[in-house]
């Protein structure tokens, strides 16, 4: 019984030591979370104007064109993929890696078809394994994320779609909407969708002088458009990998708790039967001895 009871202690310890690590990773995640969320909203004004500024060339007149507006026979596909560096984030990056495989056995015949672009240990490792042709990878992105992190992948990407290498490209990401939910999310980044464009302005519009000229300002500005998408999706990544990981380890932390209380009482019974053995060892003994 002392052995069992010793057992016990020490699953009690060790269960305390886990809630203790779990609690300390839930704070440093909602942390995390919320760096992430400002930093999210501080992008949205530079790409809120940037996009208003395209919108204004793409749907104006004078037949302003651009490769990256026009839609073309599908010959060959490049997908951008964001996961997390780290794990203990719940289902957050197993439901997106299988989103994912699902959307490329659906889409595609062959891995020739495909060229992939990884952000992300866990997806590096995921497609790896099963032999996925990954074109380019970035791993070891910070938590707090800057575009010069990920400019090199994201480049490589859209000249790919300038060039004629790729006929389209999609982004791979966990949608973001709070805490408690984030949507894996598969989404067209490139050809851009012109009519969405148009319609992506409300209220007045702003008049705008072009020099040299609107084509010339559009093959600046559709690039660098379409890499701020890629950063964009990469910060709501990143607070959805915060808020994945805070609920797992508050929930993680809430069963720790419940393991310690059962814990606890199954030791106070072993105790309280103990002790009641041994008061019946005695009052035999001493009745022996009458």
């Amino acid at each position: 019984m002392a052995k069992g009871m010793r057992e016990i202690k020490r699953q009690i310890k060790s269960t305390q030591n886990m809630k203790q690590i779990t609690k300390a990773m839930e704070l440093v995640a909602a942390a995390n979370l919320k760096r992430a969320q400002t930093a999210a909203e501080a992008g949205r004004p530079y790409s809120d104007k940037l996009k208003e500024v395209v919108s204004s060339i793409a749907s104006g007149g004078g037949g302003v064109k651009h490769p990256m507006l026009q839609t073309r026979e599908i010959k060959r596909t490049a997908y951008l993929i964001i996961t997390s560096d780290r794990g203990l984030a719940g289902g957050l990056n197993s439901a997106l890696l299988k989103r994912f495989v699902d959307t490329l056995k659906s889409k595609h015949k062959s891995n020739n078809e495909f060229d992939l672009f990884v952000i992300g240990r866990k997806g590096r490792d995921y497609l790896k394994r099963r032999d996925y042709p990954i074109k380019q990878e970035e791993i070891g992105v910070p938590d707090s994320p800057k575009f010069a992190h990920i400019k090199s992948l994201a480049s490589a990407a859209v000249t790919g779609f300038e060039d004629g290498t790729y006929d389209e490209i999609y982004l791979v990401y966990n949608r973001f909407v709070n805490a408690l939910s984030q949507i894996p999310t598969v989404k067209q980044l490139l050809p851009l969708d012109a009519s969405a464009l148009e319609g992506a302005s409300q209220g007045p519009k702003a008049d705008y002088e072009y020099e040299p000229s609107a084509e010339e300002v559009l093959n600046v500005l559709l690039p660098k458009y379409a890499e701020t998408l890629v950063y964009s999706a990469l910060l709501e990544n990143k607070a959805s990998e915060f808020g994945s990981r805070m609920t797992a380890m508050s929930s993680a932390t809430k069963n720790a708790t419940k393991r310690i209380d059962e814990l606890t009482l199954t030791y106070n019974r072993a105790r309280q039967a103990a002790i009641t053995q041994e008061i019946s060892e005695i009052v035999g003994g001493a009745n022996a001895l009458v």
